[in-house]
C-alpha cells in the first residue's frame, strides 16, 4: 500500500484532509506528522518505509515546513521524495521561497470543503496513482 505523509499541525486541517481523501475512495494509507521535529524523525528512520508523497504545512512548530524541506532534499536518502506544500499561505513570496528550495507542487487550502475535498482528490490521483516515483535510493 502506498503511504502519504501528512505534516500538519491543525488538527482541523488534519480531519478535513483526512475526510477529503476518504471522501473521494483514497484509500492510501496516511499517516500524520504533527510538527516540523517529528516530520523529520519520521523520514529519516530508516526503519520505516518512505512515504509515496509529503503534504508539508508550511506554519508548523518546532521546525518550520521550508526548513523541514532542506534537511529532506539535503538528505540522500529522502531527497526525491516528491513534496507537495500544502498550506493556506497565499504570499508570492512563500511560494517561490517553496520551489526554490525543492517543493513539487504549491497548492493552497481552499476554505470550502467541496473544493478542498477536489483538490484532495486531484493530489492523491497525480502522486500515487497517474506520478512515476523515482527510484529507490
Amino acid at each position: 500500500m502506498k503511504i502519504m505523509l501528512l505534516v500538519e499541525d491543525s488538527l482541523t486541517d488534519e480531519k478535513l484532509t483526512i475526510r477529503a481523501f476518504k471522501k473521494h475512495a483514497v484509500v492510501n494509507q496516511i499517516d500524520v506528522a504533527r510538527d516540523g521535529e517529528e516530520a523529520l524523525a519520521y523520514l529519516f528512520d530508516s526503519a520505516r518505509a518512505l512515504p509515496t508523497v509529503v503534504l508539508l504545512d508550511l506554519k508548523l512548530p518546532k521546525i518550520d515546513g521550508l526548513e523541514v524541506l532542506k534537511r529532506v532534499r539535503a538528505n540522500s536518502r529522502t531527497r526525491f521524495i516528491p513534496t507537495v506544500v500544502l498550506t493556506s499561505s497565499k504570499e508570492q513570496e512563500d511560494v517561490a521561497r517553496s520551489y526554490s528550495v525543492g517543493a513539487n507542487a504549491y497548492v493552497r487550502k481552499p476554505v470550502d470543503f467541496v473544493q478542498f475535498a477536489e483538490a484532495a482528490k486531484a493530489l492523491g490521483l497525480f502522486w500515487c496513482v497517474v506520478n512515476e516515483p523515482p527510484p529507490k535510493a
